[in-house]
């Protein structure tokens, strides 16, 4: 993506993305999951309580995200701090099998201490591995 109106986001900016997400997410789906499940919500022992916890806290964010991805190329975290996500060849919005595919890259990203999120940051177009297997980049307006 070559467009010099636009840079490469950032490692740190893309954290601070990341927390406005997790935040946002947080006090929509455990009020949720807490009405379905009360207190179970805080015991719990495996990774899914029940089918509602798997729709509410597995579905409806994949859901969510992959729509913000496709409608509005960024996610509530990257709007509020001016960036998107696009292709990486033509800085267009995502086609729907790579924003799926983006979604689950994240897991290879994170397997192994999280190096390929972290490697955002010493990436030249700063790419984390989600980021290059869905040939995407993360880009903001370049400032003045």
């Amino acid at each position: 993506m070559h467009n010099a109106e636009y840079e490469y986001a950032g490692f740190w900016i893309r954290v601070g993305a990341t927390f406005i997400d997790v935040f946002l997410l947080s006090i929509i789906l455990l009020p949720l999951t807490m009405m379905v499940y009360g207190d179970l919500t805080w015991k719990r022992e495996g990774l899914i309580l029940g089918p509602a916890d798997f729709l509410i806290n597995y579905v409806l964010p994949f859901v969510a995200t992959i729509l913000f991805w496709l409608y509005k190329s960024a996610t509530p975290g990257k709007m509020a701090l001016n960036m998107k996500v696009v292709d990486v060849d033509t800085g267009e919005k995502l086609s729907v099998g790579q924003s799926i595919g983006r979604y689950f890259a994240y897991i290879p990203a994170m397997a192994i201490l999280m190096i390929g999120i972290i490697w955002v940051a010493f990436d030249k177009r700063k790419q984390g591995w989600h980021d290059k297997l869905a040939k995407t980049v993360v880009i903001r307006k370049r400032k003045k």
